[in-house]
């Protein structure tokens, strides 16, 4: 599984995430970062270290679950 993970900081100065499942790829940097400028711009995320100011990063991350079979 695929996800999308948004990174910012808030006023506290601590990252915030965001995941995002099934992102569209390949990611279009431009897009995610005006995407996280509006999110930013509107507030329309809060934290329990206060608002989001800034961008931190974004990513997409690859987990895989292996099952083990135990009898």
């Amino acid at each position: 599984m695929r996800k999308l993970e948004l990174k910012f900081l808030n006023e506290d100065g601590k990252t915030v995430t965001y995941s995002l499942e099934e992102p569209i790829e390949p990611a279009d940097p431009q897009a995610i970062k005006s995407a996280m400028d509006e999110i930013i711009a509107q507030n329309a995320f809060t934290s329990t270290g206060g608002d989001v100011v800034s961008i931190k990063e974004a990513r997409i991350v690859e987990r895989t679950v292996e099952e083990i079979e135990l009898g």
